[in-house]
């Protein structure tokens, strides 16, 4: 695995300056191995999406100690392409993550923040009367709400 350093006098030899110029940017692209010292540190920046991350963090240009200017976006390809040898997207990265049940176990947080009435709500009676002048809640049949189906009532069972 290459060292932000061994980036840095690459980046010198093809851009100009001294590596030092170039360091700070290839140890941002490398500051994920903070999180896992292997390969997978990569998923986070090393690719299409990170190159123009990089750009917001140091902006579309450095300039560099012999008064040049150098596109970060340049420097951020070298830096990928050194690494993997061609650019990936992010898509790229995340169709090689292999799901896990505890990934997708997201609690339905609504329940949780909204607040609850203090009191019923009211439900407007005339509204719900049909010809019979019954409301949904005096009816047996099952033929009350029309939001409360038959169908609706096996979906959320069978879910």
């Amino acid at each position: 695995m290459a060292n932000p350093w061994h980036h840095a006098l690459s980046s010198a030899r093809r851009f100009g300056g001294v590596a030092d110029d170039y360091l700070a940017l290839h140890s941002w692209f490398d500051e994920s191995k903070l999180i896992t010292a292997d390969f997978r540190h990569r998923a986070l920046r090393h690719h299409a999406e990170g190159i123009f991350m990089a750009e917001r963090f140091f902006g579309t240009t450095i300039t560099v100690s012999t008064g040049r200017k150098v596109p970060v976006r340049l420097i951020g390809e070298q830096h990928v392409i050194e690494d993997l040898g061609f650019i990936p997207s992010f898509a790229d990265w995340v169709r090689c993550i292999r799901p896990e049940p505890w990934m997708g176990r997201a609690q339905p947080l609504h329940r949780t923040v909204e607040p609850v009435p203090d009191v019923p709500v009211a439900i407007p009676i005339a509204a719900e009367r049909r010809n019979d002048g019954k409301t949904a809640m005096e009816r047996q049949d099952g033929s009350g709400d029309p939001d409360d189906t038959r169908q609706d009532r096996q979906c959320t069972a069978a879910e």
